[in-house]
């Protein structure tokens, strides 16, 4: 009983994990399974980063969370995935790993990347 008990204690926390790791938008597939897995992130993900500089407040969290989930949705979008697998590597590697930074960076980096240099 105690083997069944830990078992399935284990398997809630490790789908509990699996359900706020970052989500990529790169051939995002929107069922509600993956729709709630990207949710779960942002929550989590938005209150960590706010709470770290006491900015929990309901009314910002709210604010940032919608934030993201409208970034994640563009991002599912880009037309650049090699880019975009670039931008997200970078910024999740310097720990700002959420959607409106990752969309942020994308688009400076993409319209950077149409330029050239003219006298």
């Amino acid at each position: 009983m105690k083997k069944t008990i830990l078992s399935f204690g284990i398997m809630l926390f490790t789908l509990n994990l699996f359900a706020q790791s970052f989500i990529s938008p790169i051939g995002f597939i929107p069922n509600e399974v993956n729709k709630q897995k990207v949710i779960s992130y942002i929550k989590k993900q938005v209150k960590d980063d706010y709470s770290a500089i006491g900015m929990d407040d309901p009314s910002t969290l709210r604010m940032m969370e919608q934030e993201n989930l409208k970034a994640f949705k563009e991002l599912t979008k880009a037309s650049n995935t090699s880019l975009l697998k670039d931008v997200i590597k970078t910024y999740c590697n310097i720990g700002m790993c959420n959607y409106s930074t990752i969309l942020m960076m994308y688009n400076e980096q993409n319209k950077a990347s149409k330029k050239t240099l003219k006298w």
